[in-house]
């Protein structure tokens, strides 16, 4: 019977799963909101992996994120710099990487050296410049924030000078009164994200040739391209970004994996 290497990565918007075999390849990949409660979030895993026929007696389980402890069948709980590292290197197939992490309340700039992670810096204590920044804004032009991305590769001539959340939102409300376009607003919005996290990536020595972005805003072209311009880099992205950090807790696992009778 096969064995699994399953993580956990319960973040503070969306809890990703990842799903591999012994050899390490992907076999699910689970997306959800993580809700209020981190536990019930455990436990709907728990439930969805059931019904996916994923026998949890027959599986190694890391947790990571923010909601990491509140796995009570995980094997281990493991920090997101690691996990986010390691996923990395496999996403791309690199060991010299600089990992830019845009998450829900946080960003995570990563720098890995032969697959160990070397350096690291984090903004945990503004949401300016991270998933949520972008899903404020986006809710105060009544647009999705995928839609929002699309508009700003249309705009141009706007900024938002604010680095604090609540009062740029003050100021897209502003130039909304004043009727500038949308898609200005948008291009605003994108421009301020971008530059936040560029100035932040600036404080580290960067492996240039591999900087690779990870997170759901990876999903997004025209914020990738954006940022690719303003660190004078190639900015690498890929659809399973957004799972780096549950990929590395499923290869974390691989330490833990049960073996049967």
């Amino acid at each position: 019977m096969m064995n699994y290497l399953i993580g956990i990565d319960i973040g503070s918007t969306c809890a990703k799963t990842i799903v591999m075999d012994e050899d390490r390849r992907i076999l699910r990949r689970l997306l959800q909101p993580t809700g209020w409660s981190s536990l019930d979030t455990a436990q709907a895993i728990q439930t969805q992996l059931s019904a996916e026929q994923i026998d949890l007696r027959r599986a190694a389980v890391v947790a990571t994120g923010y909601g990491r402890v509140s796995v009570p069948y995980a094997d281990q709980c493991v920090t997101e710099i690691t996990c986010h590292a390691k996923g990395t290197c496999y996403i791309h197939g690199l060991q010299n990487l600089t990992v830019i992490d845009i998450g829900g309340q946080d960003t995570k700039i990563i720098r890995v050296e032969k697959g160990m992670v070397a350096d690291f810096l984090m903004n945990d204590k503004c949401s300016a410049g991270t998933g949520r920044f972008l899903e404020i804004m986006s809710n105060t032009l009544a647009v999705r924030p995928e839609e929002l991305c699309r508009l700003a590769a249309r705009g141009g001539n706007a900024s938002i000078s604010s680095m604090c959340t609540v009062f740029a939102e003050s100021e897209v409300i502003s130039l909304i009164g004043r009727g500038e376009p949308r898609e200005n607003i948008a291009f605003a919005v994108v421009d301020s994200i971008v530059q936040k996290v560029a100035s932040q990536a600036g404080r580290m020595q960067m492996e240039q040739a591999g900087v690779c972005l990870t997170g759901g805003l990876c999903d997004f072209p025209y914020l990738c391209d954006s940022l690719a311009k303003a660190l004078r880099c190639q900015v690498l992205a890929n659809q399973d970004g957004r799972y780096a950090g549950a990929i590395g807790a499923a290869l974390s696992a691989a330490a833990f994996v049960k073996r049967g009778d």
